[in-house]
């Protein structure tokens, strides 16, 4: 989308259009962030812009901050992360990232709710190993010393190890404790635990919290900034807060004049945290200073036209194109995810159908 270049620069070279220096922020109206420009700004400090005063040329509209993205003060020029962004009005923890660039509330348990939830487990497994110790007892009368030492070094084995296994296995990382404190175990990635990750976890819990008395994982979790034992640090798991978190905020939604572009464009991988910066800053532009506004949404600008080809269109506002960036990227992802499924359901019909003595085939004879 193309429209008079309005007053002020946004670089030597930039293809984005600037804000108005002389207009102020850009006001909102009926729900929808508004430019300069537009005749739905018409009558506030917003109504002058792009196609100078009473030129009657609509601004681009953006689309509106999503709900629970308040405004961020902005000022001079602040602390920068590591991948040289703006730190202000940006808050930019090491979260995990979406492929639409939405960090995910995956906070980290605190020490107490995890003092409390394993000592939950520890009552409940102490009725459990008391119960089944006055059984093994009782079976022992009948059996000689060999067998009575096996049946309670199996016991023992199974109480210590296989039942804590078990139930993260079978719950994704939620014991009858980690549930009454709403927590779970969930690896790196933010993905549920398998049965390798609560194996590594259980073994490794045995000689911290028996062998030790307690003390290993008390020390090694308070050195950690994610609260992980040596138990979490070994299988790559940490335990979250399962409950509590906020909404994730809507999808940011495609610019119609830059669909075209965005559908043939060349984007390549984004870093996340460039991506969640530049997600963070649509959803919070509204309340940023139009100074701020305009210096984060070219700079931002600047850095995500370095993984796309060819360049958007003469004329763009920054935000316009980061917002249709972040839509295609949501597009195709979402595309590929389909894929995915569709040839997974489509290889298992094939073995379905296949000989049980074929090498594809996963029916049993007889089925």
């Amino acid at each position: 989308m193309t429209a008079d270049r309005p007053t002020g620069t946004a670089g030597p070279h930039s293809p984005y259009l600037p804000y108005p220096a002389s207009t102020g922020a850009p006001g909102t109206s009926a729900g929808r962030t508004v430019l300069p420009g537009s005749p739905a700004g018409a009558g506030s400090p917003a109504g002058a812009g792009a196609g100078g005063a009473g030129s009657g040329v609509p601004g681009p509209v953006l689309p509106a901050a999503g709900p629970g993205t308040g405004p961020a003060a902005a000022g001079a020029s602040g602390p920068r992360t590591g991948t040289g962004l703006p730190a202000e009005g940006l808050d930019l923890p090491a979260e995990l990232v979406t492929g639409e660039a939405v960090a995910l509330d995956l906070r980290p348990a605190s020490f107490a709710s995890r003092a409390l939830a394993i000592a939950l487990d520890l009552f409940i497994l102490g009725f459990v190993s008391y119960v089944s110790m006055i059984a093994v007892a009782a079976l022992s009368f009948s059996l000689d010393e060999a067998a009575s030492a096996a049946l309670a070094l199996a016991t023992l084995v199974t109480l210590l190890v296989g039942v804590p296994v078990t139930v993260e296995t079978l719950t994704r990382g939620r014991s009858v404790g980690k549930l009454a404190a709403g927590l779970r175990v969930v690896r790196d990635d933010g993905g549920p635990i398998r049965f390798r990750q609560a194996l590594v976890r259980g073994l490794l819990g045995v000689l911290e919290f028996y062998a030790s008395g307690g003390s290993i994982p008390l020390i090694v979790s308070l050195l950690n900034k994610r609260g992980k034992r040596v138990g979490d640090l070994l299988a790559g798991t940490y335990v979250v807060r399962a409950r509590g978190g906020a909404a994730l905020p809507p999808p940011v939604a495609m610019p119609m004049e830059l669909a075209a572009w965005a559908y043939h464009a060349d984007i390549g991988r984004i870093p996340d945290r460039l991506a969640m910066a530049v997600r963070q800053f649509l959803g919070r532009a509204d309340g940023l200073h139009p100074a701020s506004r305009q210096r984060l949404g070219v700079e931002l600008a600047g850095q995500v036209a370095g993984y796309v080809a060819p360049p958007p269109p003469a004329g763009v506002y920054p935000e316009r194109f980061l917002a249709a960036v972040l839509a295609e990227r949501r597009r195709r992802d979402l595309d590929r995810l389909l894929r995915e499924q569709a040839q997974r359901i489509s290889r298992d019909q094939r073995r379905q159908q296949a000989s049980p003595l074929s090498a594809t085939g996963s029916r049993l004879i007889g089925s």
